[in-house]
């Protein structure tokens, strides 16, 4: 690892200015957990880094029964797994939080940082993608909104401009009926990323699903939703049956990735399979 200067600013705008003044060779830190790791692989190396850690503004986790859920910037994946809110109010988001990587990376790494990295394989994309939850970007020229779609543009690509940082993420107050399930594979119990993730936020009338909103990861270059699937289970009991065949349309409607972790073929098969357990898992469903 090469030397670098270490910038604290204690405001969006004033890391916004640094940003724009030292260009491609200014790197952002939040929790650092896959920054410091690039840096000793070599992979990236800046001239300086700019810690957000001082800035109260992308703080805390707060929710309101109207606005929803607020998640700041520097909320640990930790943080969100143990929010009462979250937990009450979004356990499927909990319980994800809960899963992210290992206990270190949980417990140092934060959702911004996550989703600014925008790496294909982990999780907190395709959770917030079925809930429908925006990012909030700021700099010295003020804020914007951006959904997980629009933000979310490619293989390690944001739409976060070079003088903008993530301040927090927003998720949609739950409706009543609300009820959510988020189901990953892994190749071996030793790994810590998904080669499937399938995230399922649907409203419900007991085993009838009135509206859904289905969600894949992983193994596709970025979260995408299948609205053919999700505009087959609208108004439908879920059966086995039902489940099957809704996974069918899942598998049918994404392009997976190939590459030396599963083959196309193989990726497409897991998420048949990972979308038929979310599914019938949500709904009480037997499909042993």
């Amino acid at each position: 690892m090469r030397d670098f200067d270490f910038l604290e600013p204690a405001s969006v705008a004033e890391a916004s200015r640094m940003l724009a003044d030292l260009g491609e060779d200014c790197r952002v830190m939040a929790g650092g957990t896959a920054l410091m790791l690039a840096m000793r692989q070599r992979m990236l190396v800046p001239t300086h880094i700019v810690s957000v850690a001082r800035i109260e503004a992308l703080r805390g986790i707060g929710f309101d029964p109207r606005d929803g859920l607020r998640i700041g910037a520097l909320a640990r994946h930790v943080d969100v797994a143990e929010s009462p809110a979250v937990k009450q109010h979004y356990p499927m988001l909990a319980s994800m939080a809960a899963r992210v990587a290992n206990p270190q990376v949980r417990h140092q790494g934060t959702l911004g940082g996550n989703l600014c990295y925008a790496d294909p394989s982990t999780d907190p994309p395709t959770c917030l993608l079925s809930l429908n939850a925006q990012v909030v970007l700021g700099s010295s020229r003020g804020e914007r909104v951006l959904s997980i779609e629009e933000f979310l543009v490619d293989y390690y690509v944001t739409a976060i401009e070079p003088d903008e940082v993530v301040i927090e993420i927003r998720v949609p107050a739950p409706a009543g009926d609300f009820s959510g399930r988020y189901t990953r594979f892994l190749r071996t119990a030793a790994e810590h990323r998904p080669l499937v993730s399938v995230s399922l936020a649907t409203r419900r009338s007991g085993g009838q699903c009135r509206e859904a909103i289905l969600a894949v990861g992983a193994s596709t270059p970025i979260p995408c939703r299948v609205q053919a699937a999700e505009n087959f289970l609208a108004g439908k009991t879920i059966t086995a049956e039902i489940a099957a065949e809704a996974a069918d349309i899942v598998a049918a409607g994404i392009e997976p990735v190939s590459d030396h972790r599963g083959s196309a073929e193989f990726r497409r098969d897991m998420v048949r399979a990972v979308a038929r357990r979310t599914i019938a898992g949500l709904y009480g469903v037997d499909v042993n």
